[in-house]
């Protein structure tokens, strides 16, 4: 089990424009259904990695708030 570190909110991915690069580049050619599952596929994955429940679910709130 990880001890629980809050999620990082500050700049911390190493070379951001490679990366979105790369991100926009792994959908080109998709349809809006393999799209949705490739994102889906990406958040499973990283939320495996990660593994701190608590750093989660901050996670799923930070990305509903502010939104209509």
């Amino acid at each position: 089990m990880n001890d629980h570190r809050p999620l990082e909110l500050e700049p911390n991915l190493w070379q951001p424009d490679d990366f979105y690069a790369a991100l926009i580049e792994t959908h080109q050619d998709l349809n809006d259904a393999q799209s949705q599952l490739v994102n889906a596929k990406l958040v499973l994955l990283l939320a495996n990695h990660i593994g701190d429940r608590a750093v989660l679910m901050e996670a799923l709130q930070i990305a509903r708030d502010d939104l209509e």
